[in-house]
């Protein structure tokens, strides 16, 4: 009698769905290696991003919130500790005083300045096995897939 492992076949469907989640978090993984050299987690990060996006306006706290990729994250939390670093501004707006208002301080933008040398080395060392035209599918598969 011959002893075989037994095989299931994940329908294509959670295969996917469970690729899409391990690929986020090897991603993710990446990210948080990459960014730990400047003392930054890859939220802290998005938080510059989308602050020196404004080009030198503020933003309220609520809108901060909005535009970050990770839904989930305790943005108030992420400002404080970057005001801490002297990477942030908080004021009280000078209309609404119950309204916070967040911008990038020069050393703020000194450091992305300084990950910006670096960042394309990184996310071509992230995306090594694809060549162009298979980003671009991916790319293309992905913003599919969030379509509501």
């Amino acid at each position: 009698m011959k002893n075989e492992k037994s095989t299931i076949l994940l329908d294509i469907a959670l295969k996917t769905l469970t690729n899409l989640v391990s690929i986020g978090y090897w991603a993710g993984k990446k990210n948080d290696v990459f960014f730990k050299q400047y003392q930054l987690s890859t939220q802290q990060y998005h938080v510059l991003r989308v602050l020196r996006n404004q080009n030198g306006d503020a933003i309220s706290l609520s809108e901060l919130h909005n535009r970050m990729i990770h839904k989930m994250s305790n943005t108030s939390r992420l400002v404080d500790k970057l005001i801490e670093k002297d990477y942030v501004d908080r004021k009280k707006s000078p209309t609404n005083k119950r309204k916070v208002e967040i911008s990038i301080s020069e050393n703020g933008i000194q450091l992305l300045e300084k990950i910006d040398l670096k960042i394309q080395a990184h996310t071509l060392s992230v995306n090594k096995n694809l060549d162009r035209k298979e980003a671009l599918i991916l790319n293309e598969l992905i913003d599919k897939l969030k379509k509501p």
